[in-house]
Formats: C-alpha cells, sequence, structure tokens
C-alpha cells in the first residue's frame, strides 16, 4: 500500500510540476520561434521559386545555387533550434564539398541534396508549425487567460468575456490552472509533426548515413586486424620466437658435447640437451597451434552450434547452452560469433560472480541472435578499452548490433546480432 501510494503521489507530483520543468519552457520557446523561422522559410520558398522561374536565363541558376545553399545554413539553423528547444536528436549532415572553379561550385550546389532537403523542410514544415504555436498559444495563453480571471472579470474592456459573477470567475480560473496543468504535455504532443520532420528532412539522407556507417565500420576493421596482428606479432615475439632461439642454442651446445662423445660426462649432458630440446619442441609446437587457433578456431570446422558446445564445456562456470541453427552462417559471422562468446563467457568467469550462466543461440529474422545471461552482480558497461567496447568494434564491422542490459545487482544480459547475409550495397 505504501509503494502505492508513493506511486500515486509521483504521478500527481510529476503533473503539478511539469510547467515548471525546463523542457516545458524550451518547448513554449521553440513554439515561439516557429512562426518567424516559418516566415523565413516561406520568404526564402519565394525566391527558389523565382529562381527557378528565371533558369532560362543565365542569371537564374546561379541565383538557384545560391538559394540552395542558402537552403543549408536555415536547415543548420533549424537543426540546432530542434536540437536545443524541442529535444530533438538530429546527426549533422555530410559537409558541402566542391572541387575549385566557378562551374565546379555552381554544380555542386545545384546538386546539394541536403540544400534541397532544407527546402522541402520549408515548404511541408507549414502545417505542423500551425499546429504547434496554436496549441501552444491555447493551451499556455488560454490557461493563463482563465486562471487570472478573478483579476479581470468586472473590467468593461473585456465585459464580453467575463462571468456572470464570483462563482463563474472561480471556475474558470480552476479553468485555466487545468489548462496550465496540461499545456506541457499538450505543446510537446503538438510538436511531435515538426520533430518528425526535423528528423527526416534536416538530417542526413539514407545514403548518407549508410556510407558513414560503412565509413565506420571500415575504420573499426582496420583498427581490429592492425590490433590482431600487432597481438600475433608479440605472441610470436614473446613466446614462439623466444622458444626457438633456446631450441636452436640447445641444439648447438648438445653438437658441440657431441664433438667429445668419448667423453660418457660430456654424452650425458649431450643427451640432457638433446631432451631439453625436445621438449621445448613440443611446447612451441602447442604454442603455434593455440595461436593457431586464435586465428580461426578449428571447432568451427564442424559449424558453430559443435563449436560453442565445446566452449561451453570449457567454461569454468556452469554454462547452459541453447542453440537452435538449422542452417549455417557464413564463416565470418560464424566466427564472429564464437568470439563473441569466447570474451562474454572470459568476462562471467572474471568480473561478474555468477554461479550460472546461460547461452542461447539461434537464427530469427534473417540474423544471428547470440544471448548471454548471468546471474552476476551487474555493472557491465561498453567503456572505450574494455573487452566490450573490443566486442562493439568487431560485431560493426558486419553491421551487427550488441545491446547491454546490466543493472547494478544483477542479471547481466548482452545480446548480439549479427546478420546472416552481409551487405555489399552503398
Amino acid at each position: 500500500m505504501g509503494k502505492q501510494a508513493e506511486g500515486g503521489f509521483g504521478r500527481w507530483r510529476v503533473l503539478i510540476t511539469a510547467p515548471a520543468q525546463a523542457r516545458a519552457r524550451r518547448e513554449v520557446a521553440y513554439a515561439l520561434m516557429l512562426p518567424l523561422m516559418t516566415g523565413i522559410g516561406l520568404a526564402h520558398l519565394v525566391l527558389v521559386s523565382l529562381s527557378v522561374l528565371l533558369t532560362v536565363n543565365l542569371i537564374g541558376l546561379p541565383m538557384l545555387a545560391l538559394c540552395v545553399r542558402a537552403a543549408r545554413g536555415l536547415g543548420a539553423i533549424n537543426r540546432r533550434l530542434a536540437r536545443v528547444l524541442a529535444g530533438v536528436r538530429v546527426p549533422d549532415p555530410v559537409p558541402f564539398r566542391t572541387g575549385p572553379g566557378l562551374l565546379n561550385r555552381l554544380t555542386a550546389a545545384l546538386g546539394d541534396v541536403t540544400g534541397w532537403r532544407a527546402v522541402i523542410h520549408g515548404l511541408v514544415r507549414l502545417p505542423a508549425a500551425i499546429v504547434a504555436v496554436t496549441a501552444a498559444a491555447g493551451l499556455w495563453g488560454g490557461g493563463l487567460m482563465l486562471l487570472s480571471c478573478p483579476l479581470w472579470w468586472q473590467s468593461s474592456a473585456l465585459a464580453r468575456l467575463s462571468p456572470n459573477g464570483w462563482p463563474d470567475a472561480v471556475l474558470m480560473s480552476a479553468a485555466g490552472l487545468a489548462l496550465l496543468l496540461l499545456a506541457p504535455w499538450g505543446v510537446h504532443l503538438a510538436l511531435a509533426p515538426e520533430r518528425m520532420l526535423a528528423r527526416t528532412l534536416l538530417g542526413p539522407g539514407p545514403g548518407d548515413v549508410r556510407i558513414r556507417g560503412l565509413e565506420q565500420a571500415r575504420a573499426l576493421a582496420v583498427d581490429d586486424a592492425a590490433a590482431r596482428l600487432r597481438q600475433i606479432e608479440r605472441d610470436l615475439h614473446d613466446g614462439t620466437a623466444a622458444r626457438l632461439v633456446t631450441l636452436a642454442m640447445s641444439l648447438g651446445m648438445a653438437q658441440e658435447e657431441l664433438e667429445h662423445a668419448h667423453d660418457p660426462d660430456r654424452l650425458d649432458r649431450a643427451r640432457a640437451l638433446v631432451d631439453g630440446a625436445h621438449r621445448g619442441a613440443k611446447e612451441t609446437v602447442a604454442e603455434l597451434r593455440d595461436l593457431i587457433r586464435g586465428i580461426h578456431p578449428p571447432a568451427l570446422d564442424q559449424g558453430l552450434e559443435i563449436a560453442l558446445a565445446t566452449l561451453t564445456a570449457r567454461s569454468p562456470i556452469p554454462v547452459h547452452l541453447d542453440a537452435d541453427l538449422p542452417e549455417r552462417p557464413p564463416p565470418a559471422i560464424e566466427a564472429i560469433a564464437y568470439f563473441c562468446t569466447t570474451e562474454l563467457l572470459a568476462n562471467v568467469a572474471k568480473h561478474s560472480g555468477a554461479r550460472h550462466t546461460t547461452v542461447d543461440a539461434r537464427l530469427t529474422d534473417g540474423l544471428l541472435s547470440l544471448l548471454v545471461r548471468d546471474d552476476g552482480v551487474g555493472g557491465a558497461a561498453m567503456k572505450a578499452g574494455s573487452g566490450l567496447h573490443g566486442l562493439a568494434a568487431r560485431v560493426q564491422t558486419v553491421d551487427g548490433t550488441i545491446n547491454i542490459h546490466s543493472p547494478a545487482g544483477g542479471p547481466t544480459v548482452i545480446t548480439v546480432e549479427l546478420p546472416l547475409r552481409l551487405r555489399t550495397d552503398n
């Protein structure tokens, strides 16, 4: 009962304090800015229309190019206002690029997709702006006017709006208070079309988003490949190469001892050196196998499901594997899924304090979905330089996603989704 009462009071507190919240003030300011920005946009549209009509003359094309460039600037202003006041997360479009020379600049401006999208935004935002301004003026203005009714109800200047007496004035004041309490929610809802248009037309186009994603994925892939090469180089230099040097020295010393084979003591030392070299050779081969296994796990030769079963069986923490993989994913996707599972199970063993772990792998809607859940202490986070950050970089190279849900106290649930078909389009 106590929690229910506290929850009910919390909801009422949110409703009562909403008009005083910073978001409400910002959205009212945005609504008040809309008539000015919409008017500027309409004036700009007039110039664009005039430029289009004048394209039959030589002056029309340069004028149209200038209008498109101005539209890009106007779109930047609208985008910043939408971010700061309306709370819209609109990423910046790609910068304007042009080659040297007047003709290149003219061609680039006329073909600037971002500028033309800003022109379209100025054309289609008028109905959305009218809705937002009307809602702000009606709810906030009407609410303030009704709330102050006891102050002006006897004024002759407002005789047509005046109530018949004090009871009606109090009721109108109460209605004004209700309008003010509802105003932040009504304005926020009325700004939904504006926010949608800003996200759709003022940010990067779908092709730009795809290109930017491919550029980021390429950079991540290059960094990941460079890090792997450095790791392999360190492993070879510090481990295998050092053992081979020791092996060569042991064999050289054994050769010197064998030159005096008539001496029993030297012969025994030679045998000991050869035995040590033999052991070193076997250990070096084992290290090379481990290194090769890190590049491409042999368990994947028999399929991801068997590889995951082998991996989970070796975990120091009990792991329940539930795999439903009726078809084999591409080799690159299998390798990423395997390494993700390896890293996640290692994190569970090192940091979680869990007593049990579940690994779920299945194919759904063209995706390989990998879920790792543990009953540990939680608190897993994507930090720069962490294993999870490295996994995110590896997953993004194939347009995959990773989702982490790890509240304090647990449980931790990490979901990795990888596409079964790698995209090659731009």
